[in-house]
């Protein structure tokens, strides 16, 4: 690298040859104040105003007529002083030279940016940065009963603007702040815009050009002023792919996101990887999709859970629900891509799954489904011997028994299981906990911890009158045997009793066995029916009848067979506190001819493996009790996972408590838990994104199904999954909210702390006030206030392991200035100090 030695404040520096004074200073830590400049974006200078812009409604045209500047002259707060030029230099637009000398303070200095601070302020309201009450106000109610307009936005306390006017000071000959009646406008998708706090500084412009290349807004010269605004009236009509940029590098609240909470922003901005239970990295792997790395896809998809194909075809994939690409149109088919990735999958991950030394510790699963594997997986890979103990003659539980072949075709749950078998997991079927083994049995055999899988695979049972009948079938068991390649005999007319998901599989799978007409009766309205609407909808395609709002009230018997059944409307299933109590209309039944009844009104877990001896705690809804961090037992070494805790739960909710009982075994046999992989390395995605005029309207690329003729005639899989074309097509409607985050953090006034140590704490006065206590990070972590400040810092000295730095404050009512100081750190990052955390929020 190329550099240039200049001297900053009478500190030589060599810095890269090209950067300007503003980037050598910032990069050898030394502060030079700036609104305009950002460490992503280009300079101002050669930066142009477009013809027009618009700030909602309102269209502003670029003055032509020589009275405005034609190129931005930047906030020029950032100005220095380099010996032997003439006045003073913006430091932002100025190239470093070989020999230069630069002063970066002097009161000529000061007065030029507080001169400027005037100038910015006037377009801003202010009222809050000059009152003496600012710190920790909470803006409602305002003491000095300051105008609403006048008044600073809801990011005070974590406004850069705020932090750069106090930095500088600001003038006391500063005017009161005048509204301009700008736009504001909150009726668009995502973000709101107000241009009321608009300091005209463009960054937003910069990084939706240069960095983003999307070229949604622009700035105009009117009257002398920066406009800043959209291409056109609407953010949709201007091409904006709404990836959040420009709020990120905003330095005022003129841009902001709508209803994020500013301590779970993260969360909150990218939902499709918060609100999986596995933490996929949703974002990650449709990005390497867009970028036509389908291994690398597969690879992230991969990296939290053992069954990413079977996830790829039966995932409830709620994060879609969640995806704010719902807010424009409609989500993106994650699932559906999920899917595209492990069909493309070339084992690009494997080289890097590892099985680590041998513990010589052993652990005995008991059930094979998702949950009780997924354990077993990560326990292998730690170390562990590990034995599978299952009652059945197969493995898999309810994916391969419970999920109906035309969802799951069993190739592809045998690729999952085939790789999970592959590490060297002993495999024990037709092993029945409770008659060939007990649990002390386990134990006895030198089985050092055990994890109870078994699932919920015991069918309800509805006693109505006939349900002893012969043609009453009960759903899991039909579709077990169904599964199974048993032979299952459907008469021409059926019923199936339920609204849930099995209930649906039931009917579509009766009707593939040759049932002419199959009715789907449930209690809850049609809005109200526990199966998701996408399969309740592949029903309806295939000629299911819905009964909503109906139960069975008796199967009438005619010589020992089924002929029809009776059924009393439904006014209502759950009470007020939501718990499950069906009231019924006695006056209004009905009923429907049929020769064959199936009942799917639920599953649960068969619990008779424990023996009536057993002391493990058993909920008074049938399930085992556990402590919920740990999914351990009230017996010390037995833990327990999956729909035998939390029936029913989803397939996803199966593999999160395998994964999180598999941490937890393995930390109570010594181990740190640590399950966690990286099948690819860490990589900077591209962060632009290209102008894409339709965007905005792209509808979400439908899956291609089998044929309704051939659906019906065969147990052949109705998604027929994306082909690359349509996976690119889908991939590329993602609106990448994840990408703000790589955006580089601006440099703030620095912050005078002082280091933790006993010398230092002398120097403070044994009197009244408030301390901040910091970390490593200088992350402050603790806000008290003390009758005596030496003495509350000497105590944190001792006691607080993670205190590293300090600031305090002299204020003899000290629990008012520790209040103004919570106060002020809440507004910053919208929660408390780890320290103080046990503090009610309400208080604040």
């Amino acid at each position: 690298m190329e550099t240039n030695t200049i001297t900053i404040d009478g500190t030589k520096i060599d810095a890269k040859k090209g950067n300007t004074i503003l980037e050598a200073s910032l990069n050898a830590g030394i502060y030079i104040p700036s609104l305009c400049a950002h460490p992503d974006l280009p300079t101002l200078v050669g930066l142009k105003p477009t013809d027009q812009v618009f700030q909602g409604k309102n269209k502003f045209e670029n003055d032509k007529s020589g009275n405005s500047p034609q190129e931005h002259q930047g906030c020029q707060l950032c100005v220095v002083k380099i010996e032997g030029n003439e006045g003073l230099q913006t430091s932002c637009s100025t190239v470093i030279e070989e020999g230069m000398i630069i002063s970066t303070d002097s009161p000529e200095i000061q007065a030029l940016r507080r001169e400027k601070l005037v100038t910015i302020l006037s377009k801003h309201p202010h009222a809050c940065l000059m009152c003496a009450q600012r710190e920790g106000c909470p803006r409602e109610p305002c003491s000095p009963n300051v105008p609403v307009d006048e008044r600073c936005c809801p990011i005070l306390g974590r406004c850069e603007l705020q932090k750069v006017a106090e930095y500088i000071g600001i003038r006391e000959d500063t005017s009161r702040y005048k509204p301009q009646g700008r736009a504001i406008i909150e009726d668009e998708p995502l973000f709101i815009r107000n241009y009321e706090l608009c300091i005209g500084c463009t960054r937003c412009v910069r990084v939706c050009k240069d960095v983003r290349g999307i070229e949604a807004l622009g700035f105009v010269f009117s009257n002398g002023e920066t406009i800043v605004g959209s291409l056109a009236p609407s953010l949709k009509e201007s091409g904006c792919k709404f990836c959040g940029a420009c709020i990120e590098v905003c330095p005022t609240g003129a841009l902001t996101d709508k209803d994020i909470l500013w301590a779970e922003r993260e969360k909150l901005l990218v939902p499709c990887r918060e609100t999986c239970p596995l933490g996929i990295d949703v974002p990650r792997y449709i990005r390497f999709i867009s970028e036509k790395k389908y291994a690398e896809a597969a690879a992230v998809v991969r990296e939290k859970t053992p069954f990413p194909s079977v996830l790829g075809r039966v995932c409830f994939h709620d994060c879609e629900l969640e995806c704010r690409r719902n807010q424009l149109n409609d989500p993106i088919a994650i699932c559906a891509l999920k899917r595209f990735a492990m069909d493309y999958d070339n084992e690009l991950w494997k080289p890097k799954l590892k099985i680590g030394p041998s513990t010589g510790k052993k652990v005995a699963i008991v059930g094979s489904g998702p949950s009780g594997l997924t354990a077993a997986y990560y326990l292998r890979r730690l170390g562990h011997s590990v034995t599978v103990f299952e009652t059945n003659s197969y493995i898999g539980g309810m994916l391969r028994v419970g999920i109906p072949e035309y969802r799951l075709p069993r190739i592809v749950l045998q690729k999952d299981l085939d790789y999970i078998l592959s590490l060297g997991i002993d495999i024990q079927t037709d092993k029945v906990i409770g008659e060939h083994l007990s649990l002390d049995d386990l134990a006895e055999k030198g089985f050092n911890a055990t994890f109870l899988a078994i699932g919920a695979q015991k069918t309800k049972k509805l006693n109505v009158e006939g349900s002893n009948l012969p043609n009453i079938l009960w759903g899991l068991d039909f579709l077990k045997k169904v599964n199974l390649g048993e032979e299952v005999k459907v008469t021409d007319n059926v019923i199936v009793i339920g609204g849930g998901n099995v209930a649906v599989d039931v009917a579509l799978t009766a009707k593939r066995l040759g049932a002419k007409e199959v009715q789907l009766t449930c209690l809850e309205c049609r809005e109200d029916m526990p199966a998701h609407e996408w399969e309740i909808q592949k029903a309806i395609d295939e000629g299911i009848t819905l009964n909503c709002s109906w139960g069975p009230k008796r199967v009438v018997d005619s010589n020992g067979e089924v002929s029809e059944i009776e059924l009393i409307h439904c006014d209502s299933v759950f009470d007020v506190n939501n718990l499950f109590s069906p009231i019924f209309d006695e006056t209004n039944t009905k009923s429907i001819k049929t020769e064959m009844v199936i009942m799917a009104i639920g599953q649960i877990p068969d619990l008779s493996l424990l023996g009536s001896e057993s002391q493990i705690k058993i909920s008074t809804g049938g399930l085992i009790q556990t402590k919920e961090r740990t999914l351990e037992t009230n017996i010390p070494g037995i833990f327990a996972g999956g729909e035998v805790t939390s029936s029913p739960s989803s397939i996803v909710d199966a593999i999160e408590m395998g994964r999180k009982a598999a941490s937890s075994i393995d930390r109570y046999l010594g181990g740190n838990g640590e399950i966690e992989d990286l099948f690819v390395e860490p990589d900077t995605p591209n962060p632009w994104l290209g102008r894409n005029e339709s965007f905005y309207d792209k509808p979400r690329v439908q899956m291609p199904l089998l044929s309704l003729k051939e659906r019906q005639s065969s147990f052949s899989e109705i998604e027929l999954g994306f082909d690359e074309n349509l996976a690119l097509e889908e991939a590329n409607r993602c609106l990448r909210c994840d990408l703000r985050f790589e955006i580089s953090a601006v440099e703030l006034p620095p912050q005078k702390w002082i280091e933790l140590t006993s010398e230092n704490i002398q120097n403070v006065p044994e009197t009244e006030g408030a301390i901040q206590i910091l970390n490593e990070n200088q992350e402050i972590i603790l806000i008290q206030g003390t009758p005596n400040l030496r003495l509350g810092l000497e105590e944190q000295l001792l006691t607080n392991s993670k205190a590293c730095y300090f600031d305090y404050d002299e204020d003899p009512m000290y629990t008012k200035r520790e209040s103004e100081l919570l106060q002020q750190f809440m507004q910053e990052f919208g929660r408390f100090p780890e320290g103080n955390e046990d503090l009610d929020d309400d208080l604040f």
